[in-house]
């Protein structure tokens, strides 16, 4: 027969296990991945004015990049309403001015 006593070793691992127990739950691990793309759900109104509305749905083109490729987008959308504005201040040619017959 054999009468078996816990022996100091085993008292140990019960006190660590009701501590353990006993402790708070450990919050997960922060990832420093990057989050992925995520829609912004920025609404667009248009303008009436089709290039300056071409060029603000080319900003929905954002919400489907990390935001390291965001800034290609923005400055090709500023681009091109810098552009659009630029074409607002071009005057129109001069209308062409008629021969004059000068016959007597």
């Amino acid at each position: 027969m054999s009468d078996w006593m816990p022996g100091p070793d085993t008292a140990q691992r019960d006190e660590a296990d009701e501590a353990a127990a006993s402790a708070p739950a450990v919050p997960p691990v922060p990832s420093f991945d990057p989050a992925p793309p995520t829609p912004l759900g920025v609404a667009r109104t248009p303008t009436g004015h089709a290039g300056v509305d071409a060029r603000l749905e080319r900003l929905a083109d954002a919400d489907h990049l990390a935001a390291d490729g965001h800034t290609e987008v923005y400055e090709d959308v500023h681009r091109g309403l810098r552009d659009e504005l630029t074409a607002l201040d071009v005057r129109p040619a001069p209308a062409p001015t008629p021969a004059h017959d000068n016959r007597s």
